[in-house]
């Protein structure tokens, strides 16, 4: 499970691949130098220019836009000592330089592409799983991942705590303050949370002013110190930001997976009800054991 309760996309790695730079540059550099060769043994009548793009490609796409701009001069280089070496003549003094120059414009034009499509990939996906106003996973992102934490739990054998967030009289400060502050609570408390977990936990927002906390290997009492100590910080950034609400808690920890996301959720949110019904501004929690659809 990737640790990142709250994405932020402009954070994000902007290269597509996750190749260092180092390497992607001996890689791309290692690939030019073949291609010279190959371009001095063919002669400077053919020309390599579609071959040298490979590199440069290869380079800005897994490795970013600096890789990219080495390995461009490189092959400007190699390309024009190559045709050099193997004879190539000019009627004037200046149009060796100027060649270089155009083609080095050429793969740097080539290099700012490739690397802004990789940067427009990695945000659209970062965006695709990120809750637009809070900057926490959203629905979709937290039953992947989710999915995936309970595929583990099967393995394994560990326990597992989910938190259902609710903040109550919400609705209070949209028809009182707007929806502006609404707003500002909301990401106050994605906030607050996102720093009370740890590196393993993940936070999401279900919608509205629901928010999903996941506490992979987390038994009944160090989820209950957790909480305890999540709904005491909630509870003064509230009194800091001087919004009427309060926070409810629905507390669920299975010691063996549940059949679904979606039945987790579903404890998880009983357990919220009752903590609302108790008088809100309550912790509800519980230990169950339900039925697993995965091997014992």
């Amino acid at each position: 499970m990737q640790p990142n309760p709250i994405p932020d996309t402009r954070a994000a790695p902007w290269r597509f691949g996750r190749l260092h730079p180092v390497r992607g540059i001996v890689l791309a550099v290692a690939g030019v130098a073949s291609l010279g060769v190959l371009d001095y043994l063919t002669g400077y009548e053919l020309s390599f220019a579609v071959f040298y793009l490979l590199p440069v490609t290869f380079a800005a796409w897994f490795s970013g836009r600096a890789s990219g701009v080495v390995t461009s001069l490189a092959s400007a280089s190699v390309w024009q000592f190559s045709n050099y070496v193997a004879g190539e003549t000019f009627s004037r003094v200046w149009i060796p330089y100027w060649n270089a120059s155009t083609r080095l414009a050429f793969f740097l034009i080539v290099t700012l592409l490739v690397t802004r499509l990789g940067k427009t990939l990695v945000e659209a996906r970062a965006m695709a799983r990120t809750d637009f106003l809070t900057g926490t996973l959203n629905s979709r992102a937290f039953h992947q991942l989710a999915d995936a934490e309970l595929t583990r739990q099967r393995r394994y054998r560990r326990p597992l705590t989910l938190v259902y967030v609710d903040l109550d009289n919400f609705k209070t400060v949209n028809d009182s303050l707007g929806h502006s502050a609404g707003d500002a609570l909301l990401r106050a408390v994605a906030a607050t949370i996102a720093t009370s977990l740890r590196a393993t936990d993940a936070l999401a927002r279900l919608g509205g002013d629901e928010f999903l906390v996941l506490l992979p290997e987390t038994d009944a009492p160090a989820a209950r110190t957790l909480v305890d100590r999540l709904q005491t910080i909630l509870t003064e950034r509230v009194r800091q930001g001087d919004w009427p609400v309060t926070v409810s808690m629905g507390v669920v920890t299975c010691p063996q997976a549940p059949a679904s996301v979606d039945a987790l959720i579903q404890l998880a949110d009983s357990q919220m009800y009752v903590a609302k019904q108790r008088g809100k501004n309550r912790i509800a929690s519980t230990i169950v054991t339900p039925p697993s659809d995965g091997p014992a």
